[in-house]
């Protein structure tokens, strides 16, 4: 159904900005065509900061993505993040003017674009609106109340918002750059279809994605989104300790960190020493790796004790038979799945976007760190997905309203003929009797 159709993700995170082109082969399965990536020299924990920095990073990955795939860009589906994300639960309800009729999907948009029209802090933009549970009539716990019997729905809306001026940035940065924005989606969002499969939503799971800049955090259950939450810190942090830990340069602090370092120092052997180059005129320094892991141990602690406190306010800590998924580049750590079940009492696997592709000549977008631009591209494709059955719903509805119209026509000529042919039968009977 979607083949040949195309879709770009594009995500603008802190370290780097990708872009993926991808389509959906006979099965099912996302196929990329072309990836292009940049480094984010213009954004600070998911906030643009530098407008031209940024541009020249979308013009620099679209460009790359758009050689590969051999196609030409203009539409991209964007992910959002950073501190100023937020997220509340709140209570809609409306009053429907006929108790015989069923409740229908219009019924379910009347109520959502309700929730829309709430006002909201100064300087605030809703993203997202995601139904929790229904009520009817004062029964609750309903997931589908299309095709029900009742007056009174209400609805409980876990509301997603953004800071408005992050939002204008994101679409300036997008619209300078020559492209145009499909959708803008949540980052934990996007990395949820990507990494998590529909069993571990029902059962209950923490996603946890841990990138340059942020570690995000979507908590499902029962298939439904119940909590988001932004944590300040990600990979970037630690690549900043182990440069003021260890007196090294930046770029070396990052080497260090994805080359040796380990998330458990008691997992790392005391007696293994690196060498790196010293700085001008002098000799190299000699990195211990236990100290090295000491560093990124200290901080890991920090973001998981933060990514605990999240799950326990969700109130549904108790309720993740699923346990975490950990994504995103900071999850590649050695050891960082292990530190996260030792410190969480919880299951805890690595979130790889590999269940919904194809096969693919990239063989780097398997990575976690792809995780949420795979994660755009297939949120693209599950909107056309979502206007597809709408418009086949409307076509089927509006069938069965010209079949049933032809019914009536029908109908109305059959009664039509009858009520003639009765009255030709009482002329014929009125004008014998009349010469008789």
């Amino acid at each position: 159904m979607q083949h040949n159709k195309i879709v770009v993700g594009l995500d603008i995170g802190t370290t780097k900005i990708c872009a993926i082109v991808g389509t959906k082969n006979e099965y099912g399965k996302l196929e990329v065509l072309g990836m292009g990536k940049a480094i984010s020299d213009g954004v600070i924990r998911g906030i643009v900061t530098n407008i031209d920095k940024t541009i020249i990073a979308i013009e620099k990955a679209i460009a790359e993505a758009s050689e590969q795939s051999g196609i030409e860009i203009n539409v991209v589906n964007v992910g959002i993040a950073g501190q100023h994300i937020k997220s509340s639960i709140h209570h809609g309800s409306i009053t429907r003017d006929r108790v015989d009729d069923e409740i229908t999907v219009e019924d379910i948009n009347r109520l959502t674009n309700d929730i829309h029209k709430i006002v909201m802090p100064p300087g605030c933009e809703i993203i997202h609106v995601m139904p929790q549970d229904y009520i009817v009539d004062y029964e609750d716990g309903i997931k589908d109340p299309v095709g029900m019997s009742g007056v009174k729905l209400e609805a409980d809306f876990h509301v997603i918002t953004a800071q408005t001026n992050a939002i204008r940035n994101i679409n300036k940065c997008v619209k300078r750059g020559g492209l145009e924005i499909e959708h803008l989606i949540l980052e934990p969002l996007a990395s949820s279809l990507s990494v998590l499969s529909d069993e571990e939503k029902e059962a209950g799971v923490c996603l946890v994605d841990i990138g340059g800049g942020t570690t995000d955090i979507a908590i499902f259950h029962d298939s439904i989104i119940r909590h988001t939450a932004v944590i300040p810190f990600g990979g970037n942090i630690i690549t900043t300790d182990i440069k003021e830990g260890l007196k090294v340069m930046q770029n070396q602090a990052e080497l260090l960190k994805t080359k040796f370092g380990k998330a458990i120092a008691e997992e790392a052997n005391p007696n293994e020493i690196v060498s790196i180059p010293g700085l001008r005129n002098r000799p190299p320094k000699e990195i211990s790796i236990r100290n090295l892991a000491h560093i990124i141990e200290a901080r890991m602690e920090e973001i998981i004790e933060l990514v605990h406190a999240e799950i326990i306010t969700s109130g549904y800590a108790n309720k993740l038979a699923g346990g975490i998924v950990i994504t995103g580049g900071g999850s590649q750590l050695a050891y960082v799945q292990q530190l996260f079940e030792y410190m969480t009492g919880m299951d805890a696997r690595i979130g790889y976007p590999n269940e919904h592709l194809g096969k693919s000549k990239i063989e780097a977008i398997k990575s976690p760190m792809y995780a949420t631009t795979v994660g755009l591209v297939l949120s693209g494709f599950r909107a056309i997905d979502e206007r597809e059955n709408r418009y086949n719903e409307n076509k089927s509805h509006a069938g069965g309203v010209k079949k049933e119209m032809r019914g009536q026509k029908k109908g109305a000529e059959f009664f039509s003929k009858l009520i003639d042919k009765t009255k030709g039968l009482l002329m014929d009977d009125f004008h014998d009797k009349g010469e008789y």
